[in-house]
């Protein structure tokens, strides 16, 4: 059966221990080098992801899922020791000789981009909004407002009343919103050295009830990231009775940031 070469990332070979154990499937993880850059891979069968075989299993969660944890277990042992450029879940190499040649031709690509993230860590933030609980709380802030004069008007106009104050509630949210948002980017962004927008996925899909309205990610020095979760942690508590929460995860790979490199499973 014809093999490939799965790679998990690029690193500092100087700084690199002993390999952490094994790659995918129990397979030996393996290292090529070009000067003081080491690719971290292991052998796998070529069909297991590439052909007919492969498109089965990539929509196989219960396949995916171990090896993408495996994954990035590997590449988060490699990043206690040394900078990375993580590869991308599946990236295949048909031979040592492309996986070397890869490290030539990106050398100095590479070897910039893993100065650069020398004691840095990528950050995620995500934004999460329960809609109905956070036009609650505005139309409840608006009839607080409004309480006394309410107060004095017939059920009949009272009733007029408060619907025009839940459609201005309902128009000044988006505004709201990205005010919120702004204010907390700058904080972050005092806190980072770079940050990129994700893409937005659908959470109300899972039953949750949240959107999400934001996905940030953060290249954050080591030093930083403890008042950085903090200014995260803040805002949260000062939005959640308004439906906003923010989600800080990590510390990751920096994947938001790395560069586009040509692999061989990109052609």
């Amino acid at each position: 059966m014809p093999s490939g070469l799965y790679l998990f990332c690029l690193a500092r070979l100087s700084l690199l221990p002993p390999l952490p154990g094994a790659g995918l499937d129990g397979r030996p993880l393996c290292l090529a080098s070009l000067g003081d850059l080491a690719a971290i891979y292991c052998e796998v069968p070529l069909e297991e992801f590439c052909g007919p075989k492969a498109a089965h299993h990539l929509q196989d969660l219960s396949w995916v899922g171990p090896r993408a944890c495996r994954h990035q277990e590997v590449v988060e042992a490699v990043m206690r020791n040394s900078p990375v450029l993580p590869a991308r879940f599946g990236t295949l190499f048909t031979c040592r000789e492309r996986l070397e040649q890869l490290l030539r031709v990106h050398h100095d690509t590479v070897a910039r981009f893993l100065d650069r993230v020398a004691d840095q860590e990528e950050w995620a933030v995500k934004g999460l909004l329960t809609r109905a609980l956070a036009l609650e709380a505005h139309l409840a802030q608006r009839l607080a407002q409004e309480g006394d004069r309410l107060d004095g008007l017939p059920a009949g106009r009272r009733y007029l009343e408060e619907q025009r104050l839940r459609q201005g509630a309902e128009r000044e949210l988006p505004r709201w919103l990205r005010e919120v948002c702004q204010e907390l980017g700058a904080a972050l962004q005092e806190c980072a050295l770079y940050w990129a927008q994700g893409r937005l996925s659908d959470r109300g899909g899972n039953g949750s009830g949240q959107e999400m309205i934001l996905n940030w990610a953060f290249l954050v020095p080591k030093a930083a990231a403890a008042g950085f979760k903090a200014r995260v942690e803040a805002a949260t508590r000062l939005q959640s009775p308004y439906g906003l929460v923010f989600e800080c995860t990590g510390p990751w790979p920096p994947y938001s940031f790395s560069p586009s490199l040509t692999m061989e499973t990109d052609s």
